[in-house]
């Protein structure tokens, strides 16, 4: 079952995302920003243990742009299409606002081509994307891969 994050849910993401961040699967978030951005999140609840086994973000950046940010699955689940249920899930939320184009930076190019995303150079990516960066452990040598849907 998927639904949207609620306040309890920020803890169990927050281990999620620091399990993938410490393989170095995806960026880390500090807790504080996941209270911050709560309603960005989308969960996937598990219905045989009720326990949350996949998280991801939408986050609106412009009139027509949002990032799909912390796609992450708890590893025993992997494969059983969650990922692929949580990102569809964000393109309808973003259908809903009416969001024409996608981005993402990630290290797993190859599972979001399945979807429809691009490559794209980083630079072609507004200015006002770049402000979460700066509080980045990696800014500004930024090794992710940004991609680029479009239309949602």
């Amino acid at each position: 079952m998927i639904r949207k994050a609620n306040i309890e849910d920020i803890k169990t993401i927050h281990a999620m995302l620091k399990h993938h961040a410490d393989k170095g699967e995806l960026l880390a978030r500090p807790l504080s920003l996941l209270y911050d951005h709560l309603r960005d999140f989308s969960v996937f609840v598990d219905p045989a243990t009720n326990k949350i086994s996949g998280c991801c973000a939408l986050q609106f950046c412009w009139e027509d742009l949002a990032e799909i940010r912390s796609l992450a699955i708890v590893e025993d689940k992997q494969g059983q299409g969650i990922g692929t249920r949580l990102l569809e899930t964000a393109f309808a939320e973003a259908r809903q606002f009416k969001i024409k184009k996608l981005f993402t930076l990630t290290y797993k190019p190859d599972f979001f081509k399945k979807f429809g995303f691009s490559v794209i150079d980083r630079s072609e990516l507004p200015l006002k994307i770049w402000a979460d960066c700066i509080h980045c452990v990696k800014f500004p040598d930024c090794d992710e891969i940004a991609m680029l849907k479009e239309p949602v």
